[in-house]
């Protein structure tokens, strides 16, 4: 049943079943809270935020396949974070990102209702923290970034960065072309930029970025004008400081 007017709604995520159990068990003395979904790991946290669109998230950090910080780079839905980890090293990156709270866990009952409280206020001042924050955040503490995640619906497709031919700027998105396909990503061209590795890729270009493995030449086709060339024949403009940038590569 969907929670009324007067119902917050909440997910709750961890891989852990008893830490599950337990966050259910003190959300017990909230009554105004409806839990919608628990999950086991960040693909079902995906889906479930996706097509339920809860209120509030009890996200553990540390999962298997998918972080908590990779699900909220993969949802388009703002809500109110509460970040549970058994890793004190996370908790100050949590208040960076601008999460309602975090837990560390084990916690308490009291611990929790102050972390509840924290999640009303901000849905009460009508301030669900903007999780671009967070995506920006985490790219920027995890670089070089080895995987790019694409949501597609509520399916996860993860494209590890070595598998990159190039990738395009298209208004509010990229299109990453890997092995023969084309994935778009709601994202701009330099966020992606600052996460990979400079050593393997380089913007030569306003709309592109090259995987340096799959650069076969470079050609002069108009004065001041130069195009690489893929190993697959993709032919890609190069501006003239992405030129300077593929010379101190080459």
């Amino acid at each position: 049943m969907p929670p009324s007017r007067n119902t917050l709604s909440a997910v709750i995520v961890d891989d852990e079943q008893l830490a599950r159990q337990i966050v259910r068990e003190f959300l017990l003395s909230h009554t105004d809270i409806q839990i919608i979904a628990e999950c086991a790991n960040g693909f079902e946290a995906v889906k479930a935020v996706t097509e339920s669109k809860p209120d509030i998230l009890f996200l553990d950090i540390q999962m298997p396949k998918l972080s908590g910080f990779e699900v909220l780079e993969l949802i388009e839905h703002d809500l109110a974070v509460i970040f549970t980890t058994a890793y004190d090293e996370f908790a100050l990156k949590a208040f960076e990102v601008h999460a309602a709270d975090y837990l560390l866990k084990p916690f308490s009952q009291e611990r929790f209702n102050e972390a509840v409280g924290q999640a009303r206020k901000k849905l009460g001042a009508n301030s669900a923290n903007r999780l671009d924050a967070i995506i920006e955040e985490s790219l920027l503490a995890n670089k070089p970034v080895e995987r790019i995640l694409i949501r597609d619906g509520a399916k996860v497709h993860i494209i590890p960065s070595e598998k990159i031919d190039y990738i395009e700027a298209q208004d509010d998105y990229v299109a990453i072309k890997a092995e023969g396909k084309n994935h778009l990503k709601q994202t701009t061209l330099s966020t992606l930029e600052e996460g990979l590795d400079k050593k393997k890729f380089v913007r030569i270009h306003r709309s592109y970025i090259l995987n340096m493995e799959r650069l076969s030449k470079i050609e002069l086709y108009a004065k001041d004008s130069r195009v690489a060339i893929l190993t697959d024949g993709t032919r890609l403009q190069v501006s003239r400081a992405g030129y300077a940038k593929l010379k101190h590569h080459l």
